[in-house]
């Protein structure tokens, strides 16, 4: 192999060097073939499973539906349409990297991964400044958070993503290397590289910093209540908790994968930051199982930390149970009955405030 080669093969972009012709064969590590086939499985059956209870749990719950229910509903539902897609990726690292099931799912299960991860970080974001507008801003929150408006914002979400997940179906291609197809991103010039750096900038690290931005407002908004009302403020902790878990989660799993493909792309973008293919590709061997293991904790998540859809959960598997309780609201509170009741003090304490100044 000529040491002078730069062209590296990842598993959702390629990165090449100066010279188009110089190709370099994909190497894998050992445990791929045999760990992460199962891993995988594990990951598709659970994912499955999981989503399509907590979906079911939502939508067929009776009585009034939260508003947060309605983002976590498309959230699911993009985990879930992903991972039907997964099996392919079972094949893929049986055979060590070599893509055997066609042009189609190479293209079609691409374009679901980039989907997912548009629909997921874009979603947490909308969950965020929802949460972010019901503590600090209670007033705007009222004109703004509406069923219909929830809709929509998801409707644009869904559309949104898929939108940005074309270039990826469109440049994901089977690629032949010492006689062997491998599904892969065709090679990129300077200026679809630096497209994708503007385009991952903006779909991840930037709505990224605005979930972080909208929990640390929420946070300070939350430290003053607690010394304002003492213990009442510790229900609305944990009102955003599950959120925050959520939001960690998908942090901890896709962080380090859009890491190593910004290194990537600078690395190709210039030259004398470069990367080692080796380097890239030990960190693209790690972090993807991460990011593709995030599809199917969510709904573990949900159920452990919200009893609200733990109830929903079991009351959908087991209809007997129905009058069974869960959890006190002492111990889980609430999320709807937490923010509204945070909003009411607001503004009861608004007013007060203006009666005694008149």
């Amino acid at each position: 192999m000529d040491p002078e080669a730069t062209s590296v093969y990842l598993d959702y972009f390629y990165v090449t060097s100066q010279n188009p012709d110089i190709e370099e064969t994909p190497s894998h590590l050992p445990y791929t073939s045999v760990f992460l086939p199962i891993f995988y499985t594990a990951v598709f059956l659970i994912g499955v499973l999981g989503n399509l209870v907590l979906m079911s749990a939502l939508h067929f719950k009776r009585g009034s539906q939260r508003l947060i229910d309605i983002f976590i509903i498309n959230l699911a539902a993009s985990d879930f349409i992903f991972l039907i897609t997964l099996p392919v990726w079972v094949d893929k690292e049986r055979s060590l990297g070599v893509w055997r099931t066609g042009s189609f799912l190479c293209k079609g299960s691409s374009y679901m991964i980039s989907v997912n991860m548009h629909c997921n970080i874009f979603l947490l974001t909308c969950m965020s400044v929802d949460r972010y507008l019901a503590i600090v801003c209670p007033a705007i929150s009222r004109k703004l958070r509406r069923r219909d408006c929830a809709y929509g914002v998801c409707a644009s979400v869904w559309f949104i993503s898929c939108l940005l997940g074309l270039p990826t179906l469109l440049s994901r291609e089977l690629t032949v290397i010492d006689g062997k197809p491998y599904c892969a991103e065709k090679k990129a010039t300077s200026i679809k590289l630096a497209w994708a750096l503007v385009a991952l900038i903006f779909t991840f690290f930037a709505p990224l910093a605005s979930i972080v931005t909208c929990y640390c407002c929420i946070t300070r908004k939350l430290c003053v209540r607690y010394q304002q009302s003492g213990r009442h403020n510790k229900k609305l902790m944990k009102s955003i908790k599950i959120i925050f878990i959520v939001v960690a989660a998908f942090v901890f799993s896709w962080l380090p994968f859009n890491t190593f493909k910004l290194l990537g792309i600078v690395s190709g973008l210039q030259q004398e930051l470069h990367f080692s293919s080796a380097f890239l590709q030990l960190g693209m061997e790690v972090s993807g199982p991460l990011a593709f293991a995030n599809s199917c904790v969510n709904p573990f998540i949900y159920y452990i930390f919200d009893s609200y859809i733990r109830r929903a959960i079991v009351h959908c598997l087991c209809p007997c149970l129905k009058n069974y309780d869960f959890g006190s609201s002492t111990e889980t509170s609430d999320l709807t009955k937490a923010l509204s009741n945070f909003i009411q003090v607001e503004d009861f304490t608004r007013r007060r405030k203006r009666s005694v100044s008149l």
